[in-house]
């Protein structure tokens, strides 16, 4: 979301994009000078500095350990977050769209929400087997639950004037929820589909330490365990990088499909 800038009475407006590229440029640039002060104040080897960790990222990447890990857990997060959007969408639509079905299901569903998804992993475990299966499987679970619930109160959320509006003109019911109920239900879709994309990565990472311990979770344990905290560092990073790669680009989209909306009413 945009920053806001404002003095006196006069209305907030939007800071421009620019403005907010360099603020978290200056915010990046504080966050590495508190790491290299925090690398250089804690016990030698707990914290490695700035510059260890990008050796470190060359090194790993130069012996081709990186892009493999990378390309593993892209594979099992992609298969498990598209199987979410695929299934997550469609139920959750419905579930608004139908309102006895959804009142059906709805307690379900927030009883499987609440469900940590660790408790499931034995069985899938048992179920799958340890390869690429059994990992989407643990992040669809993880992902699933936001996309549907966040449809789901999206399409509860509509407009009820402006489908009185349609259905005085004479529009059908499958063209009011094609054209107005859906593209309404966007903000929450695109929220949704956030903390999906997010706890999709971390059910990745969990899923790659519980089963065959491959990927950058496997990479992660690996590091870990044996104190390589400058390559440790790496991998965290690799993650944080991913995340924040979907979460904007899902902002990207969610801005180019809401400009049809109409501005607030006063």
């Amino acid at each position: 979301m945009a920053g806001w800038t404002g003095t006196g009475g006069r209305s907030l407006r939007p800071a421009g994009a620019g403005t907010v590229l360099v603020l978290r440029l200056l915010f990046l640039g504080l966050l590495l000078l508190l790491w290299g002060l925090a690398s250089a104040t804690v016990p030698r080897g707990l914290i490695p500095s700035p510059a260890t960790t990008a050796q470190a990222a060359a090194r790993l990447w130069a012996e081709g350990r990186l892009q493999t890990a990378i390309g593993q857990s892209l594979l099992t997060y992609g298969t498990g977050l598209g199987a979410a959007v695929l299934v997550g969408i469609p139920l959750g639509a419905l579930m608004g769209m139908v309102r006895l079905f959804g009142r059906t299901l709805d307690i379900f569903v927030f009883a499987l929400a609440a469900t940590p998804r660790v408790a499931f992993i034995p069985l899938i475990i048992v179920l799958l087997g340890l390869g690429t299966e059994a990992k989407a499987m643990i992040v669809f679970l993880g992902a699933v639950m936001p996309i549907v619930l966040n449809t789901y109160a999206g399409v509860l959320a509509r407009d009820g004037e402006l489908i009185e509006m349609a259905r005085s003109t004479g529009a059908s019911a499958a063209r009011i929820q094609l054209h107005i109920v859906l593209p309404g239900a966007l903000p929450f879709l695109v929220v949704g589909l956030r903390l999906g994309a997010t706890i999709g990565l971390i059910n990745t990472v969990v899923a790659e330490l519980y089963t065959a311990v491959t990927g950058l979770g496997g990479l992660l344990a690996l590091y870990g365990n044996t104190f390589r905290m400058a390559d440790y560092f790496v991998i965290v990073l690799a993650l944080a990088a991913i995340g924040v790669i979907v979460t904007e680009s899902l902002r990207l989209l969610e801005g180019r499909l809401s400009r049809w909306r109409l501005p607030d009413r006063p």
